[in-house]
């Protein structure tokens, strides 16, 4: 396989997407944990921080996507 080739270029494209949908789940797992998770954790969630890790991660996505369609009109 050259380094070169269209397949190469799609496998390298691939891994990039998955490293930055991998960086993006890290990073709004660390906000909404640290805003939602106020005391020590349990062996599961209350209902409050089971709805505030929700509507946390929502927005979290809602705020990237709307920042990546901005980012694409600049282009």
């Amino acid at each position: 396989m050259s380094f070169n080739s269209p397949e190469l270029q799609n496998l390298l494209e691939q891994e990039k997407q998955r490293a930055m949908v991998n960086e993006m789940v890290s990073k709004m797992t660390s906000a909404c944990w640290d805003k939602c998770i106020t005391s020590a954790p349990g062996s599961k969630f209350s209902n409050s921080e089971a709805a505030c890790l929700q509507n946390c991660a929502q927005r979290y996505v809602e705020m990237s996507m709307i920042i990546m369609k901005r980012f694409q009109s600049m282009q």
